[in-house]
């Protein structure tokens, strides 16, 4: 039998690496950043790093001062005396001592399981009652439906009661009392108030729930969340009831003949029923979303200007950085420090320079990008949607001359300001469809000419896909009637048969 072999070996390999330097990440963070997001962080780097100071005129009037030797009167701080001395800042402690700071909090909004726990406080109900309903409206979902049955509803809390008994009990064992029977009446209030659930008592409270504000609130589908909301608009018996009840398949499909002919009567009394109904609010809970209000800081604006569209960087609300003087002079005699303290200084010296270098060439390839996009589709710009022309991310980086994920980059997250609105720079880019004139057209430009064909149909006689179809080819569009079929899919468009009307 062989051993194994314990020799040592040398051996040399020729492979290839990327590696990306840091401040190359960190210039890709910054281009992903949106305005917002990029405020904070300038902000921070002006509080970590003491060779970055804002641009302003009151700075730029106190350096003046101070080399006419105007203000040789007025308390100086010695710097180089700060940074040789590990910044102990000495002078004033009332101008130097760190202040605390608070970071202000976003104040938290009542969202639609508090408003429904408001209400469900103002009732007279026991305790065991108040418990399960606060556990049936726990299982509300944000749009307002029940997001479980009431079986494990009704599991889940007997579960819990359970356990609580089992607490309760072991308390009560360890508490002494005078009177024996003082205890054995409190056991009995114990059991009494663990008792396990019944299926009644949830459908019981659930139905009280369920007269709660907004109407159609904990419904545990879409016909029981109409029914309510009919119910409380004095419409229990009417025929848009009758027709939830009975007819609720055929109603969703627009099944208006069939409908009239089950219950004898006419399709248009059938719409006319149907039309109350989409009246009503199918997601009762959406009104007391908890999400805040999302407003948008366009990075960039476009405004026509003497005919010509014209790109500004909307960066007003940006710190202007520059490096500080007060430090960068003192930087320069480095035969004064050693050791960490040189260390330190130039790596605060470099990255406050690269600082300022990337958020300028940060704003400058915005700029690049969004002065291609206003060439590309000027004629939006002048004519509207329908006459967006398709564009890549690669044509917009062969363009610049830049790779593709750098404009991705760019383009991610951010706004612009134009003369039509404040648009996603994604919304400018799209695929394309051919035109017999040998021009393309874009996807998004496809969609709006479709909306506006159904929007301008005759009710009695709504167009089919392929009429669609055959509209757009008069118009030199070329597409497949299964693109229509599709796009009108997208943009939410229910089929012919379902939007004809009587």
């Amino acid at each position: 039998m062989s051993g194994f072999s314990t020799r040592l070996s040398l051996s040399v390999h020729l492979r290839q690496e990327m590696k990306i330097n840091p401040r190359l990440y960190q210039a890709m963070e910054l281009l992903y950043m949106p305005l917002l997001d990029l405020q904070q962080h300038l902000k921070q780097e002006l509080a970590e790093n003491p060779f970055l100071e804002m641009e302003e005129a009151d700075v730029e009037e106190e350096v003046e001062l101070d080399e006419e030797g105007k203000d040789e009167d007025a308390d100086e701080i010695d710097w180089e005396e700060i940074l040789l001395d590990g910044f102990d800042a000495g002078g004033r402690k009332q101008q130097f001592e760190q202040k605390e700071y608070f970071q202000p909090t976003v104040v938290e909004v009542p969202d639609l399981r508090d408003f429904l726990m408001d209400q469900l406080q103002y009732l007279t109900l026991s305790e065991r009652e108040i418990r399960l309903g606060e556990e049936i409206i726990g299982n509300v979902d944000d749009d307002g439906s029940l997001s479980c049955s009431l079986e494990e509803i009704l599991s889940g809390m007997n579960i819990w009661l359970d356990e609580a008994r089992v607490v309760a009990l072991e308390r009560l064992d360890a508490t002494e009392f005078e009177d024996e029977g003082e205890k054995e009446e409190e056991e009995r209030e114990l059991e009494a108030l663990f008792q396990p659930y019944e299926l009644v008592e949830v459908e019981e409270v659930l139905a009280t729930i369920q007269t709660f504000d907004p109407p159609g609130i904990a419904a545990r589908d879409l016909r029981e969340s109409i029914m309510i909301q009919l119910a409380r608009k004095d419409l229990a018996d009417s025929l848009p009831a009758a027709l939830v009840d009975e007819h609720f398949e055929d109603l969703i499909n627009h099944r208006w003949v069939e409908i009239a002919k089950a219950r004898g009567i006419t399709p248009l009394e059938v719409q006319d029923a149907a039309d109350e109904i989409a009246k009503l609010d199918p997601k009762p809970g959406l009104r007391h979303s908890s999400d805040p209000d999302r407003y948008v800081i366009p990075d960039l604006i476009v405004e026509k200007i003497d005919g010509e569209y014209m790109v500004f960087a909307n960066d007003t609300s940006l710190p202007r950085l520059r490096l500080s003087r007060a430090y960068r002079e003192v930087a320069r005699e480095k035969g004064k420090f050693t050791g960490e303290n040189k260390e330190f200084i130039s790596s605060r010296l470099n990255s406050a320079n690269w600082m300022i270098q990337a958020i300028e060439q940060r704003r400058q390839t915005m700029l690049k990008v969004m002065s291609f996009i206003v060439d590309r589709q000027r004629a939006f710009f002048e004519k509207g949607v329908q006459h967006l022309r398709p564009l890549t991310l690669r044509e917009v980086a062969e363009h610049i001359e830049m790779h593709e994920s750098t404009v991705s980059r760019v383009t991610n997250d951010k706004f612009v300001q134009t003369p039509r609105g404040v648009l996603s720079l994604k919304f400018f880019f799209s695929s394309g469809l051919s035109t017999t004139s040998g021009e393309d057209i874009s996807a998004r430009g496809v969609k709006a000419k479709i909306q506006t064909l159904v929007d301008d149909e005759n009710p009695k006689r709504p167009l089919t896909d392929q009429a669609i179809v055959n509209l757009l080819k008069a118009e030199g569009v070329n597409i497949a009637r299964r693109t229509v079929a599709k796009y009108r899919d997208q943009l939410g468009i229910l089929p012919a048969r379902m939007r004809k009307r009587v």
